[in-house]
């Protein structure tokens, strides 16, 4: 069945430096069944007189191509598979890229061997993690914060009013544009009498009726600024640049100039904060709009206060603990983390390159400035992994339905139909891990003893996310180097 491990067999060998071999056995009856699986893929594709196309059976496939060639396709589509089963079944956090030896293929009848050699997880002594005083610092919502959120409210609430005049900063105007490249040798072909045009149109450089604020930041340098003054009835052509790192190649760095008619010039008016203003805002009054929006900003800082706590209790655990971090796991982690926010950008279509283009740094540059975030990141999942084995805390079912209720929700199926999912896809123990390392956070900020911010400034040492790391082999630990609270 999809998703369910095979029963291959791991033999586990620790080496120094956080790493470790993984031994591992392949049962004869998985690579059969691999082997009989792709002889019947290749059947379908194979032709043979006497066989209609696709109906050639496994038996003959490997008569005719060899069983070793079919077994090295097999092993080649699957060796990724088993060695996720291997990783499983071996029970290790995996850091950085392995290194696999695939050794001969084995005759029929005989198990597959192969060795995984790869970083793990560093095992955390603990230290002190219950009764921990961490700073907690007291909701605080500032008038310019309300003032912002009914300013926003008055900027989506506002008209645009059509006014003769020129265009200024700030103003809208409606336009209808093309845009053109610079022609090679186009004007030859132009008919006679026609007006030269500034070169060959390209494909997506035209607009109508486009709603445009001069002073938005929203089109490419220079448009917006070729606008001002415009007034409604003028055609302006404005000649300018895309930048390097423009999403469309083909324009990427190129001059183009654009056509541009104004067809109306429009002025933004914001509605006054007035009783009529709340009223349109689903409020009897602006002292009422004031109190709703002071209300939420508050919700908003108690649960930004409540995650704040919560990772500061986390990091003060991690202070009291030691773990051996290496150079190679925090290089590996920190690679692992770059790779990880590319694929999310890759979503957002924007690639590797457009991305160190727009950072003007290069990737060396980027993960060693990544390296602090990777080693401490190490340090939190080794010391949430050691209070979870420690606490034994092991997820229930049930916690698992109530976990996943929220993303079920959100994708429109039960609860039990995402787990069965997860169970299907070889994911059931991914999310319960993630489910335990959840309640060991809670563990930890539970147990805490929140203090102010004041009591914090008034300690003459006070352990901090960023230095309070304890030393290696039972020294003591390093002085922070400045106070740490958590508004910093």
């Amino acid at each position: 069945m999809a998703g369910v491990p095979v029963a291959v067999k791991t033999t586990v060998t620790e080496l120094p430096e956080s790493r470790v071999r993984v031994q591992v056995e392949v049962p004869p009856q998985e690579i059969e069944g691999r082997v009989e699986h792709r002889a019947r893929q290749l059947g379908r594709e194979l032709k043979l007189p006497g066989f209609r196309k696709g109906k050639v059976p496994a038996p003959l496939v490997l008569q005719r191509v060899g069983r070793e060639a079919v077994l090295e396709e097999a092993v080649r589509d699957t060796l990724s598979s088993w060695y996720t089963d291997a990783i499983e079944t071996a029970g290790i956090v995996p850091v950085g890229d392995p290194k696999v030896d695939l050794g001969d293929l084995p005759p029929q009848g005989q198990a597959l061997e192969f060795s995984i050699e790869i970083g793990v997880l560093p095992k955390a002594e603990l230290g002190e993690y219950q009764g921990l005083e961490v700073p907690r610092r007291e909701p605080a919502v500032a008038d310019s914060e309300i003032q912002q959120e009914i300013e926003g409210m008055r900027e989506r609430l506002a008209r645009l009013d059509t006014v003769e005049r020129k265009a200024g900063e700030g103003d809208f105007v409606v336009v209808d544009y093309v845009g053109y490249l610079p022609a090679e040798d186009d004007h030859a072909a132009e008919p006679p009498g026609e007006p030269v045009r500034p070169g060959r149109p390209f494909e997506g450089g035209e607009g109508r009726d486009q709603l445009i604020e001069l002073g938005g930041g929203n089109l490419i340098p220079g448009f917006e600024e070729g606008l001002l003054g415009a007034g409604a009835g003028e055609t302006r052509m404005v000649a300018l640049s895309f930048p390097a790192d423009y999403g469309n190649e083909e324009l990427a760095g190129k001059d183009a100039s654009f056509e541009i008619a104004v067809k109306e010039v429009k002025h933004k008016r914001l509605p006054e904060l007035d009783e009529d203003f709340a009223i349109d805002a689903g409020f009897d009054s602006v002292e009422e709009l004031r109190g709703d929006i002071e209300r939420r900003l508050t919700e908003a800082e108690q649960q930004k206060i409540e995650d704040e706590f919560r990772e500061a209790a986390l990091d003060a655990a991690v202070a009291q603990a030691r773990v051996p971090v290496t150079p190679a796991l925090t290089e590996a982690r920190a690679k692992e983390m770059w790779e990880r926010m590319l694929h999310t950008l890759a979503h957002r279509g924007i690639s590797r390159e457009t991305y160190l283009q727009i950072l003007a740094r290069d990737e060396a540059e980027i993960l060693a400035e990544m390296q602090s975030d990777a080693e401490q990141a190490l340090r939190r999942e080794a010391v949430l992994t050691a209070i979870v084995a420690a606490e034994g805390i092991v997820p229930a079912e049930q916690d698992l339905l109530a976990a996943l209720a929220p993303t079920a929700e959100r994708e429109g199926i039960a609860p039990e139909k995402l787990l069965e999912d997860l169970r299907g896809a070889g994911r059931l123990e991914e999310a319960r891990e993630d489910l335990a390392a959840r309640r060991a956070v809670e563990f930890v900020a539970e147990r805490a003893t929140p203090i102010s911010v004041e009591q914090a400034q008034a300690r003459e040492r006070l352990w901090t996310p960023e230095q309070g790391q304890a030393v290696e082999g039972g020294e003591a630990a390093a002085q922070p180097a400045g106070l740490w609270t958590p508004d910093r």
